[in-house]
């Protein structure tokens, strides 16, 4: 595979809205519009948190801080028609921007714990993205995710609650990587059983024994993030024998202060190395992206050209939980849009 070298490329032409995309790594609570954000907080009678100067992309001293901010975000968030809204809009600004087939992260259990109904916030959210995808065309599934902070049995509620709704297509735990998942092995083995999909985040913050956990005990199918596999030779040749997908998040990364600039990110070393790259926005409204931006990001500061931006749109299609038979379908669109004359 090519490397960076922005010199070695042809420019890119086609237009990367038209381009049929799959999103495999995106918060809901992180995907609500500033103005939306508003309008709830205020009905609810909660303070929002600051979107920064003039609206844009937010900066964060490291995981915690974002982590605080994100708390207040979902904090506001407290009736149905929150949780729906917020789906509804979600599909609305997928579709705008080319997403064909998404898979969105939502925390369902620590909302309904926080709001005294388990079972609320996420038969919210499925109504909202019913409504969402029949509107405008584009085709979700949910993720359940579960802090590495938070207790193991909360752990099996998520589990438990995710197995009772077909739409949620997989469970996973995210947040602080220095946290360990081994003591969530059992309850992850158990969803596995229960017919669900294993997703976890590492290899964002902490090294390779995060990601070595997560594809070992963890029983992990796709790595959210996965960067820092880079950092063991051993486990680049695993993963890539495996072939387990990354879901990578440049901008993120970038806000989270994880790579210090887009330039500098990994990205182009994780397609040496022949690994499994899917491209995805993870807090698109913290930092201050879409997913076609983050494909025009990416393509602009690595010279990538359409092959390779049409190889991303594969492998996040390839990658997904979507039906065999919708894989097919866009994979068919990703090679009509390459085949397509130059805009």
């Amino acid at each position: 595979m090519r490397g960076g070298n922005p010199a070695s490329y042809p420019p890119a032409m086609r237009d990367l809205r038209l381009l049929p995309k799959a999103h495999l790594h995106v918060h809901l609570e992180s995907t609500i519009r500033w103005e939306t954000l508003a309008e709830i907080g205020a009905a609810n009678g909660v303070a929002v948190p600051s979107r920064g100067d003039g609206g844009t992309p937010l900066a964060f001293d490291g995981f915690r801080q974002f982590a605080d901010h994100n708390s207040l975000v979902r904090d506001c968030l407290r009736r149905p028609e929150d949780f729906r809204r917020i789906a509804v809009e979600f599909c609305e600004d997928e579709a705008a921007q080319g997403t064909a087939y998404a898979e969105v992260t939502f925390t369902a259990a620590s909302h309904g714990e926080r709001l005294g109904d388990l079972e609320m916030p996420l038969e919210a959210v499925l109504d909202g993205l019913a409504e969402g995808q029949a509107a405008h065309g584009v085709q979700c599934r949910v993720l359940l995710d579960h802090s590495r902070r938070r207790s193991v049995e909360r752990a099996r509620r998520t589990v438990e609650l995710a197995a009772r709704h077909p739409a949620v297509a997989g469970v996973g735990v995210a947040g602080e990587e220095s946290h360990p998942l081994a003591p969530f092995a059992e309850v992850f083995a158990a969803a596995g059983d229960a017919g669900l999909h294993v997703v976890h985040h590492a290899g964002e913050t902490c090294g390779a024994a995060s990601v070595r956990e997560a594809i070992g005990p963890g029983g992990a199918e796709r790595l959210g993030h996965g960067i820092r596999v880079l950092d063991d030779a051993e486990l680049v040749a695993e993963v890539r024998d495996r072939a387990i997908p990354l879901e990578v998040c440049p901008s993120s990364n970038v806000a989270l202060g994880i790579a210090g600039s887009l330039a500098a990110h990994p990205l182009p070393r994780l397609r040496d190395a022949g690994l499994v790259v899917t491209l995805n926005t993870d807090i698109p409204s913290i930092a201050g992206t879409t997913l076609t931006q983050e494909y025009a990001r990416v393509r602009d500061a690595f010279g990538y050209g359409d092959e390779v931006m049409a190889e991303f749109a594969r492998a996040s299609i390839a990658a997904s939980f979507a039906p065999e038979e919708t894989k097919a379908r866009l994979t068919g669109r990703v090679d009509d849009w390459l085949a397509a004359p130059d805009a």
